[in-house]
């Protein structure tokens, strides 16, 4: 189950950078994707990544009891 989580909590976080990058224009791939320079998916993956980190952090602190 632990292993869930930790995938899970990666996905998020490398999803929510993905987002970011994408959003700010510093991550311009696929050249014609709607989410380039648009602000809200800057928001929309930071909010990603916080949920995995959170996600992260709640699978280490169970695996540890």
């Amino acid at each position: 189950m632990a292993k869930l989580g930790y995938v899970f909590a990666g996905l998020l976080i490398l999803i929510g950078l993905v987002w970011m990058g994408q959003g700010s224009g510093y991550f311009p791939y696929p050249g014609e994707s709607f989410m380039i320079n648009q602000t809200p998916w800057i928001y929309w993956g930071a909010l990603a990544a916080i949920v995995g980190v959170v996600v992260l952090a709640v699978t280490r602190s169970v695996q540890r009891r």
